[in-house]
């Protein structure tokens, strides 16, 4: 009955988000507009995964606790959004290749998965997954 429909993100520089994620397969498909400018947003899909950019005029800094992974997680609220590939080290090295991932290490873990993070342009965290288990 119920599938997962979209993830929102709020953004400082619309243009720029938008090149970031379109370097991980994320496609523009949808812009709107406020009449006074005050806001934009965008649709960027990937497969059945639609992504949605809010960019206010006047938007406010996140905390600085939603910067690192070990600040953010004991913070209630949500914390990253994951992109699952096939093979995390060829994932790793293709982003590096892309400067989209410096000083990043796979990690193993205590959930049986290997992961990394890597930050977009706002520093919003966001999990690369290699997930093989069957459920």
């Amino acid at each position: 009955m119920f599938s997962l429909h979209h993830v929102a993100l709020s953004v400082t520089d619309l243009d720029a988000s938008i090149a970031f994620y379109s370097e991980l397969n994320f496609e523009p498909v949808y812009r709107w507009q406020a009449e006074d400018e005050m806001l934009r947003i965008a649709h960027l899909k990937q497969g059945e995964l639609l992504l949605e950019l809010f960019c206010f005029t006047n938007s406010s800094a996140a905390p600085i606790t939603s910067k690192e992974l070990a600040t953010d997680l004991p913070r209630i609220g949500i914390k990253h959004f994951g992109l699952r590939v096939a093979d995390i080290h060829a994932a790793l090295e293709q982003l590096q290749k892309q400067g989209l991932a410096n000083a990043v290490n796979v990690v193993h873990g205590r959930t049986g998965i290997d992961y990394f993070f890597i930050k977009d342009p706002d520093g919003i965290l966001l999990e690369i997954v290699q997930d093989d288990r069957a459920f």
